[in-house]
């Protein structure tokens, strides 16, 4: 089956984490992507298979030659799109910069950093965790002594990579409609402070503590967190609305004992500890077992391992094998994960000819 951008061509340079994310994610939905890599780069994982570069095909190329500069330009100049990660001005001092490319106006050009490509940190070295915190996101994740990180999916997939995969959507469908491509200026900082716009609409309103575990929505709410179970496991609980609080009640046996008030937060604590010592009492899976299917808002908490086993994400196929089936679930081009191949250099030079 072809895949729903099975006509966009795309250069991608290789770099980590939320670039190959995005060219991952092109990929999955059919476009060509060609991935140039730098000869010898080190990985920060030793993977035998890194997941993230499926479905498209590579070369390895040396920019700082003449020869690959002009390889890389020449695709380039045969692309819709182009996706960097390196620091601002790298592909400048390459020539293989926005500017560089006159000759194909209608290239859209998404540059993925943490900073952004402007703005006195710019230039700077930064990892997921760095950017996130001057957004106002991390100091609001956590338990109360001490924010947590919340691994790299925030930041790098999240705020980054999809915030990059949907402006250059955006670019490309103007650039059809006018001629016209434009550069994608992606930065984590932007993203998260744009994920970020219900909490901060809280916060302008009153409606959010700046303390964590004190809100409804960060685990401060004893209807909205997660419960140890007698195995060591934990459930998920996020009964907010009445009706599936009530719901859960029931079915936790509760109905008949004479609870705080869960709107007052004062009561919070008492509550959490009534909740707590109910949910201990029986494991993980028992839980499972009476609340799911129910409108109860209740699930057990899955590890990585489990979480392709559980009978939703089988049914819905979520897992092929052990990769993530492309997402979303499109009703006529659901997207193929695909494996690339390694091009020479005659066949990169022939190729979208």
């Amino acid at each position: 089956m072809t895949g729903a951008l099975s006509r966009l061509r795309i250069v991608e340079i290789a770099g980590i984490g939320p670039t190959p994310f995005a060219a991952m994610w092109f990929a999955d939905h059919g476009a060509q992507v060609v991935r140039i890599a730098r000869p010898g780069s080190p990985q920060i994982f030793p993977l035998s298979r890194d997941v993230l570069d499926r479905g498209r095909d590579w070369l390895e190329l040396d920019l700082k030659s003449a020869q690959g500069r002009d390889l890389a330009r020449d695709l380039i100049l045969r692309a819709d799109a182009v996706i960097e990660g390196m620091r601002p001005g790298v592909m400048e001092r390459l020539g293989l910069g926005p500017e560089d490319f006159s000759a194909n106006p209608r290239l859209v050009y998404g540059r993925m950093t943490g900073w952004g490509q402007s703005g006195p940190l710019a230039h700077t070295a930064g990892h997921d965790l760095t950017y996130l915190a001057i957004t106002g996101a991390l100091a609001a994740i956590g338990p109360r002594n001490h924010p947590v990180p919340p691994l790299n999916l925030i930041g790098d997939f999240a705020a980054g990579s999809m915030y990059l995969v949907a402006g250059m959507l955006a670019a490309i469908l103007a650039a059809r409609e006018t001629g016209k491509g434009q550069v994608v200026d992606a930065a984590i900082t932007d993203g998260v402070a744009h994920l970020m716009a219900m909490i901060t609409g809280l916060r302008v309103n009153g409606l959010w503590q700046v303390e964590r575990q004190a809100n409804l929505l960060d685990g401060g709410a004893p209807y909205y967190t997660c419960y140890r179970c007698a195995c060591g496991g934990f459930l998920a609980v996020g009964a907010i609305e009445p009706q599936f609080w009530a719901e859960l009640i029931r079915r936790l046996g509760l109905a008949g004992v004479d609870l705080p008030d869960r709107a007052d937060p004062a009561n919070w604590v008492a509550l959490r500890e009534i909740l707590a010592a109910r949910i201990a009492s029986r494991s993980r899976d028992d839980w499972a077992a009476e609340l799911e299917g129910t409108d109860a808002c209740a699930a057990p908490v899955l590890t990585m391992d489990e979480a392709p086993h559980h009978p939703h994400n089988r049914a819905r196929g979520v897992h092929i094998g052990n990769d993530p089936r492309p997402a979303p679930l499109l009703s006529r081009n659901p997207g193929q994960p695909g494996e690339g191949r390694q091009l020479t250099v005659g066949q990169a030079r022939n190729l979208w000819r």
